[in-house]
C-alpha cells in the first residue's frame, strides 16, 4: 500500500511542479528567464513528470494568455461561467487545446512572443504510443504494488495529471474561495494555505499579478514554489526578472 501512495503523491506533486514552474510561471508570464539548455531540461523534465498526459509548453502558455486576456468571457478558453459542468469545460478546452497544438487553430500574435518550443518532443509526446506506454508503466506499477483493486481508483486521475490540476484551479478557484482583489473577473483564493495545489490555489492573487514569482500575498498564504524559485535564482539557473522589486500588473 506505502508504494502505491509514495508513487501517486510522487506523480502529483513533480506533475504539479513542471506545470507552475515551467509552464505556467516561465512559459506563459516569462516571470524568470533561462537558458535554452536549462529550457531543454525542463522540457525532458515534463514529458517524464506528466507522462501520459503531457501537453506542451507552447501550446499551455498561448492558452493562458488567453485565459488572461479574456478572463471570464465568450473568448475565455475555461470559464466556468459558460458551461453546466466541469467536465464539459474540460471537454472543451481540451479541443481548443488539440486543434491549436496541431496548427488548425490560429492564436493571435501576441499570446505566440518569447515561448519554448521544442517541436519534436511535442510531437513525439502526443503519441498515442507514448502516452500508452505511459500508462502501461503506471498499470504494471499498480499490478505489482497495489494490495486491492480498489487502488486501482487512482489510475484515472494519474493517466489524467496534467488537465486534472488545471481543472481544479480552472472550475473551483473560478466558483469558490475569498477574494482578496476585487477585478472585472471571478478567480478567487480557494485555499488559505496552498500545499495540495503549490500555491495555484491563490488564484485571485494571481489574476491581479500574473507575473509575480509569489503568489501567496497574506502572511499565511503559502507558496511552496517560491522558495524553489529563490533558490535556482540564487543558483543561477534562471534569472528572476523583478525580484525585490515592485509588484506591476501585466497584460499575461
Amino acid at each position: 500500500m506505502l508504494a502505491i501512495i509514495l508513487f501517486f503523491v510522487l506523480h502529483w506533486y513533480l506533475s504539479l511542479f513542471t506545470q507552475s514552474f515551467f509552464y505556467h510561471r516561465y512559459a506563459a508570464h516569462g516571470a524568470f528567464t533561462m537558458s535554452k539548455t536549462w529550457e531543454k531540461v525542463f522540457y525532458i523534465l515534463s514529458y517524464i513528470f506528466q507522462g501520459s498526459s503531457y501537453l506542451s509548453p507552447h501550446t499551455y502558455a498561448i492558452l493562458h494568455r488567453a485565459h488572461h486576456a479574456y478572463t471570464d468571457t465568450e473568448k475565455d478558453p475555461h470559464s466556468p461561467k459558460y458551461f453546466s459542468s466541469i467536465f464539459s469545460m474540460m471537454w472543451t478546452t481540451a479541443k481548443i487545446y488539440t486543434n491549436l497544438n496541431s496548427g488548425k487553430l490560429k492564436s493571435e500574435e501576441r499570446f505566440e512572443k518569447n515561448l519554448p518550443n521544442w517541436k519534436a518532443l511535442d510531437k513525439f509526446g502526443h503519441t498515442w504510443f507514448s502516452r500508452l506506454l505511459w500508462v502501461a508503466v503506471y498499470v504494471v506499477f499498480y499490478y505489482f504494488f497495489a494490495p486491492s483493486p480498489w487502488f486501482y481508483l487512482l489510475l484515472p486521475i494519474q493517466i489524467v495529471m496534467g488537465p486534472f490540476h488545471g481543472a481544479i484551479i480552472n472550475w473551483f478557484a473560478h466558483k469558490y474561495g475569498n477574494i482578496k482583489y476585487t477585478q472585472d473577473n471571478t478567480s478567487t483564493n480557494l485555499f488559505r494555505v496552498d500545499i495540495l495545489m503549490l500555491g495555484e490555489s491563490y488564484h485571485n492573487n494571481h489574476h491581479k499579478y500574473p507575473s509575480a514569482i509569489n503568489f501567496g500575498k497574506r502572511w499565511y498564504e503559502l507558496d511552496p514554489l517560491y522558495p524553489v524559485i529563490l533558490f535556482l535564482n540564487w543558483f543561477g539557473i534562471i534569472k528572476v526578472k523583478n525580484l525585490g522589486g515592485p509588484l506591476v500588473e501585466s497584460e499575461f
